[in-house]
């Protein structure tokens, strides 16, 4: 059976799934790599409510 094909989920090109390509599901490191930057630069986000940080202890004088 042949492998099946998937798209890309940054540049939408259509490529082959094999378990051993070493970028998938994308298709290259640089779409790889621009995913990943648009997590970090927060364009892109799982929707929620924003996280709060833990109240930390006040330090004793």
């Amino acid at each position: 059976m042949p492998a099946p094909k998937v798209t890309c989920p940054t540049c939408g090109r259509s490529h082959t799934w094999d378990p051993d390509h070493r970028w998938r599901p994308f298709c290259s490191e640089r779409c790889k790599l621009i995913d990943l930057g648009e997590w970090i630069s927060e364009r892109r986000a799982i929707p929620g409510e924003a996280a709060t940080p833990p109240e930390t202890p006040e330090k004793a004088h």
